[in-house]
């Protein structure tokens, strides 16, 4: 799969499976921007564009789309990533306070309305776009202790079958990814996540290993390609066969 000529937005890019997502494209010729609030430099030694953007935000999601249609004619592709996962800490709901549960669903869900209103113009100028979204395995499990993030990647799973309804006539397709657990380096750092945890996610896979980042990037280089041009509102579980829906 060839993207020259595509322009990419991967948002959340900096770290974990954005940065895998975003070389994978880069690596198949897409002219790729990162946008996340964690860059330090203006530009990364595999030639991401880094631009400093904060998703959950209006004006700021404006500014970015409004700078990357100046200078390379919209984006074509977008991978809706960024999100609060690795560094909500597992607890039970009664421990969930108002303000917690407002800013996961806020920066999970709103930053995936923003991302895509602002570069929908452009992309049904041209008939042609893909969106990839990415979600969680956790709504197809039901996953205790982890209610706020998993009531978000639900509302990410209903937004892209609706989506793809309303926009498939414009020659853009809407998709989303949903990962098992995936071990990244924030997921190591999360005190949240134990040993034992961790082995209990394994023993429950078919393929019985830990999950990375680069696992996913196949499936979405191939949703974001001309190969899934009459593939829309589906759900990919990207899980190592824990999961089968």
């Amino acid at each position: 799969m060839k993207f020259e000529g595509k322009t990419a937005l991967v948002t959340g890019a900096a770290t974990g499976i954005g940065a895998a997502i975003a070389t994978g494209l880069a690596e198949a010729g897409a002219r790729v921007v990162g946008a996340d609030l964690a860059w330090t430099e203006q530009e990364s030694a595999s030639g991401i564009e880094r631009v400093h953007c904060d998703v959950a935000d209006a004006v700021s999601v404006e500014a970015c789309i409004a700078d990357i249609d100046a200078r390379h004619g919209g984006v074509d592709i977008l991978v809706n990533n960024a999100a609060l996962a690795a560094e909500i800490a597992p607890k039970p709901f009664e421990q969930i306070t108002p303000e917690e549960w407002t800013r996961v669903l806020t920066v999970n869900t709103l930053s995936q309305l923003l991302c895509t209103k602002a570069v929908m113009p452009r992309m049904r100028e041209k008939k042609w776009g893909r969106i990839v979204n990415l979600t969680s395995g956790t709504v197809f499990v039901g996953t205790p202790y982890m209610l706020a993030y998993t009531a978000s990647k639900g509302a990410i799973v209903a937004m892209t079958r609706a989506l793809a309804k309303e926009v498939g006539g414009d020659g853009i397709t809407v998709n989303a990814i949903a990962p098992g657990l995936t071990v990244t380096e924030g997921i190591r750092n999360n005190e949240g996540y134990s040993k034992e945890m961790l082995d209990g996610v394994i023993a429950s896979r078919a393929i019985q290993r830990e999950e990375v980042a680069e696992d996913l990037v196949g499936t979405c280089l191939f949703l974001a390609s001309d190969a899934a041009r009459f593939i829309t509102g589906q759900i990919v579980v990207v899980d190592g066969g824990a999961t089968f829906h």
